[in-house]
């Protein structure tokens, strides 16, 4: 029996990776650097999971020879860049630039009414997470969910299914009766790992990705009823 729906967060629950791409982007601008992401470029990066990942990874392609020295000032750097980033991404959210994708807030609130509990299962920080849900979902959203894993608290990122298992634990849940819903070959490799069916809603960044596994792939969830879960998640055979 289905009783509780998992999401993911950046390019699940809202299209906002060209909005991060641009926070990114203002966050070099701002603290000097020569880096510039093109949309082709990033679209490669995410296939690294966490910004911090992704800013490091980049910088080592960039510079081989790159070393960490005693104090840190590697991690320091990436740390600062990070910080930059995340508040530019938190003003433009509360200036409107992110929505929810379609079908989203229906299935949620289909969901809730009859007794399931939502949870989020995310390797983005916990501040975008607020900024994002806060937007959409109004000052209350916290408690719309039952279990919330994120970079805060389940460090290792997707395709590792650490914060997978650490919501499943929150929830009190086994595996079976949940179901994930993801973007990204990552989530959907972290999700099965621990044992999740998963639906999968790609965006323009993840269309190519290799959904292998998935319970089933959708455009969106603008025609995905409570119903259909219900059924497609009965008849999944992992």
């Amino acid at each position: 029996m289905l009783k509780a729906l998992i999401f993911d967060v950046d390019g699940t629950l809202a299209d906002t990776e060209a909005v991060h791409l641009r926070a990114f982007n203002q966050a070099f601008a701002q603290e000097g650097l020569d880096w510039h992401w093109t949309l082709a470029h990033y679209t490669e990066l995410l296939a690294v999971s966490g910004g911090k990942e992704r800013m490091l990874h980049h910088w080592r392609q960039v510079n081989p020879d790159l070393t960490e020295l005693d104090g840190g000032a590697i991690q320091a750097t990436v740390d600062r860049l990070h910080e930059v980033k995340t508040a530019f991404y938190e003003e433009a959210v509360n200036q409107g630039a992110v929505a929810f994708r379609p079908g989203v807030l229906a299935l949620m609130e289909d969901a809730r009414t009859a007794g399931l509990s939502l949870a989020i299962a995310t390797t983005t920080s916990p501040a975008n997470i607020a900024a994002l849900l806060r937007s959409a979902l109004g000052a209350d959203w916290r408690a719309m969910f039952a279990a919330i894993g994120d970079a805060g608290n389940a460090p290792k990122k997707k395709p590792h299914p650490q914060v997978y298992r650490k919501v499943l634990a929150e929830l009190g849940l086994p595996a079976s009766e949940c179901l994930a819903i993801e973007d990204s070959s990552n989530g959907l490799q972290a999700a099965r790992a621990a044992g999740l069916p998963t639906l999968i809603t790609p965006n323009t960044f993840t269309a190519g990705h290799d959904f292998t596994g998935a319970m089933r792939v959708v455009p969106d969830l603008s025609s995905v009823q409570l119903a259909h879960l219900r059924e497609w998640h009965a008849a999944f055979q992992p």
